[in-house]
């Protein structure tokens, strides 16, 4: 695959957040440009500015696990962006031809296994979903979906919670920290794609909310990526009003790509008594789960 734009563009987005400082070295005078020189960079990465250009320019079919490490230790790379620059570098040169999941392929047509749906309908205490890497909800318990009611009010959403997040006006009710769940939506949608850049469906989206979205089109061009396992949010929900939860998300090993995600409110506090609240007015008003949201075998 010809990711070369894309690879271009994150490696320069990386240096420029480098300060000379930063990388031990002199600040000097008459930079033109923030953060290192590539001239810099490959002093620093032990490889000549020619070998090092060439990688800034898109080229990293068959560059060596070390060399990426090295060029991953200058610039600073954090765990997400050292495991997105590798995930670069294999669709590069093709080497996951024979691994990748083809998520775009199938994921129409994904339903969630009896046994998984039973076990999202086991946890009661909290909203507890399937999502992709796309950020589609695919499947839930009965709470969570009450939490994200303003997610399915809109059809036009399709159960995306990107979508609702840039293109629907209730996400700023019900995100009261929007800007940070913004960035963190397109974290998660620029990790995906630097680990799946064969789904059609992915590029899609990002068109469309590109295409839609000025917030959304500004937080794409910077190329940040994220890990997005476990953490604190807070939501005004329009039931139960604000409430803060914590997260877990759980990578499901039969079904690549797939992450569990759960939420929970600490013991005892006004949140959890929110959770209750949300859970005996989903018992009584609650609609069936969205079509594609039901089980198969």
């Amino acid at each position: 695959m010809d990711n070369r734009d894309e690879v271009r563009e994150f490696l320069t987005s990386r240096r420029a957040k480098i300060s000379p400082g930063q990388a031990g070295l002199p600040a000097g005078s008459r930079r033109r440009v923030p953060g290192l020189r590539r001239s810099e960079v490959a002093a620093l990465a032990d490889m000549s500015v020619e070998y090092y250009a060439k990688l800034e320019r898109g080229n990293l079919a068959g560059v060596s696990p070390a060399v990426l490490e090295a060029v991953a230790r200058v610039l600073q790379l954090d765990d997400a962006e050292r495991a997105h620059l590798l995930n670069l570098a294999r669709a590069a040169d093709g080497s996951d031809a024979l691994t990748r999941p083809g998520r775009g392929r199938v994921r129409a047509q994904w339903k969630a296994r009896r046994s998984l749906q039973w076990i999202l309908d086991a946890v009661t205490a909290g909203p507890a979903f399937v999502r992709d890497g796309r950020m589609d909800v695919l499947a839930t318990n009965q709470l969570a979906r009450a939490f994200y009611r303003d997610v399915y009010a809109t059809p036009g959403n399709q159960g995306n919670l990107a979508r609702f997040q840039f293109l629907d006006p209730a996400s700023r009710r019900f995100y009261p920290d929007w800007d940070l769940f913004a960035d963190m939506a397109v974290a998660i949608l620029r990790t995906e794609a630097g680990r799946d850049p064969y789904d059609k469906g992915l590029h899609d989206l990002v068109g469309e909310l590109s295409t839609r979205s000025e917030e959304f089109r500004t937080r794409w061009g910077a190329h940040d990526v994220r890990h997005h396992g476990t953490g604190t949010k807070r939501f005004h929900h329009e039931i139960v009003g604000e409430i803060t939860l914590a997260f877990e998300g759980l990578e499901l090993a039969a079904e690549p790509g797939l992450t569990l995600t759960v939420y929970a409110a600490e013991p005892g506090s006004a949140s959890e008594e929110g959770l209750r609240l949300l859970a005996s007015w989903a018992a009584t008003h609650q609609s069936p789960a969205p079509a594609h949201q039901r089980t198969t075998s």
